[in-house]
């Protein structure tokens, strides 16, 4: 079996490229099952504001046939040709390194973002409960998390919290110069919501208001917070002429801030689009006293502040590689899982005879069966111990195959 990864991600393609490949959860589900008729193995759909990223296991001799298929698929499933110019796909070693990188935040607009880790757990989960990964992945993602824990408290690479909300309030704090007595408001009530609320508290700001569809939703975010403003969602538009800052970070389909029902805004406006797909539609930025912004605009002032992180991904690239040693170990290991399987499927026959006919015998009381049990399953298991961690230890691969296809034969699986 070989892992492949297939997908767009900001490494190559532009966010109006990235918004028309975004998984909603209903689209993985679709999405997944299709794959899967494909006779691909196993399947996770990781898709996050800056990635559209699907990982594959399949045969060998395969896969390169499926990376294809996948290929195609993101073509036909999203109906944009122009797709494939964007599409990245990897296979093997360089897969599974992929992942880890993306899990510990290094792979990331943001080096060393605390987001993104959250998402490959969610994409994981997501897969698991939809029967679209099984052993392979799942071990993947679990150690690729576990890896990104290890790398995040050992190198505290996070430890100054920096995400797209983080980088997008300084971003407009360099355009404006100063964030007082300005009035903001922020469109959504999601994570991505929530984080540029928390930074946007920490300026001198004068005014905060708040809008999204559900009031309920909004309600519960900013239950801790004094001195912010609810207003409908219906009404926008008309607070975009009293304000100074727009930002933006919905989970909608659809852009939710059109040119067409503008209003003639007489002071300059400044918009921080952080969402995927995109909240304002890209004409807006055409406008008078508009200035527009979206992810892509914050790579440059992302770069400014990364030296520090640059040096400590130095440092967790080398714990990646040790953590990556081991998951090949044991994805080396899972050729001999079908002999020990049906190893200990016969040890289990031999048991059950055993005691089968010892009880027979002598007439065995509940509580002495269970020992003889025990007994003979400690035994049996004893026997076999030996001969499995030698075969799993063999770092010759064809010298494995052929105790493999030994044992096979001698015990007739």
């Amino acid at each position: 079996m070989k892992v492949a990864v297939i997908g767009v991600n900001h490494n190559k393609a532009p966010i109006e490229i990235r918004e028309k490949v975004s998984f909603s959860e209903s689209k993985k589900i679709e999405a997944t099952d299709k794959i899967l008729d494909m006779g691909i193995k196993e399947v996770v759909i990781l898709s996050t504001c800056n990635r559209s990223e699907i990982y594959i296991v399949s045969d060998n001799k395969t896969i390169d046939s499926k990376i294809e298929k996948i290929k195609n698929f993101y073509v036909d499933y999203f109906k944009q040709e122009e797709i494939r110019n964007y599409l990245f796909a990897k296979k093997g070693l360089d897969s599974i390194y992929h992942i880890y990188n993306v899990s510990c935040g290094l792979d990331s607009i943001v080096l060393g973002e605390d987001q993104i880790l959250g998402q490959v757990k969610d994409s994981i989960i997501f897969a698991m409960e939809t029967g679209g990964s099984s052993k392979i992945l799942n071990k993947l993602f679990r150690e690729a998390v576990t890896t990104s824990k290890k790398v995040k408290t050992k190198l505290k690479i996070s430890q100054n919290p920096l995400s797209i909300s983080y980088i997008g309030i300084k971003y407009l704090k360099k355009k404006l110069k100063s964030f007082e007595n300005k009035k903001v408001l922020i469109i959504g009530a999601g994570h991505m919501s929530k984080l540029a609320l928390n930074h946007i508290m920490e300026e001198n700001i004068s005014k905060i208001y708040m809008a999204n569809r559900s009031k309920k939703n909004l309600l519960e975010l900013i239950f801790d917070y004094e001195n912010i403003e609810i207003v409908g969602f219906e009404k926008r538009y008309e607070l975009l002429e009293d304000i100074d800052i727009l930002i933006c970070a919905t989970g909608a389909p659809h852009t939710i801030i059109k040119k067409e029902d503008m209003k003639n805004i007489k002071k300059e406006l400044y918009i921080m689009d952080i969402a995927l797909p995109r909240d304002v539609e890209d004409e807006v930025g055409e406008l008078e006293n508009i200035n527009l912004y979206t992810i892509d605009d914050l790579k440059e002032l992302s770069k400014e502040s990364m030296k520090r992180r640059e040096e400590l991904s130095i440092k967790a690239k080398e714990m990646i590689k040790e953590d990556v040693d081991e998951f090949l170990i044991w994805a080396k290991n899972i050729k001999v899982d079908r002999t020990i399987k049906s190893l200990n499927q016969k040890c289990n026959i031999i048991k059950i005879d055993t005691v089968d006919y010892i009880d027979k015998k002598l007439k065995l009381s509940c509580k002495d069966k269970k020992i003889v049990d025990k007994m003979i399953n400690s035994a049996l298991k004893r026997l076999i111990r030996e001969p499995v961690l030698k075969l799993k230890d063999i770092k010759d691969e064809e010298k494995k195959k052929l105790y493999m296809k030994v044992l096979d034969e001698l015990f007739e699986f």
